[in-house]
């Protein structure tokens, strides 16, 4: 074997370490939350009380392909996108939220 090749390989072998760390330390664990959360929307129904990921409290009164309709108070709805709700009303949050105080 030449010295070259073998410096070449002394240089991909941490590197595909890196790879693999950066792998299963950031990438796997990202895809797992994003399963989760789509579950968590797909599993979405009428009458289920909700709090978006800005913080709006209400009860779910439509679904639409890519909306959520909410009662927020007596006779007040509002219409939501499906991925701005963050969770169920007194449970941790699905989503997490992309604002950082």
């Amino acid at each position: 074997m030449s010295p070259e090749g073998g410096s070449l390989l002394q240089m991909l072998v941490p590197l595909a370490m890196v790879f693999a760390i950066f792998y299963f330390i950031v990438l796997v664990p990202s895809k797992r939350q994003q399963k989760k959360v789509q579950e968590f929307v797909d599993n979405l129904k009428v009458n289920d009380k909700v709090i978006t990921t800005s913080g709006i409290f209400g009860q779910i009164m439509k679904l639409d392909e890519q909306s959520v309709q909410l009662q927020v108070a007596d006779k007040v709805n509002i219409k939501v996108s499906k991925s701005a709700i963050g969770g169920y009303q007194g449970q941790p949050p699905v989503v997490e939220s992309s604002a950082k105080p």
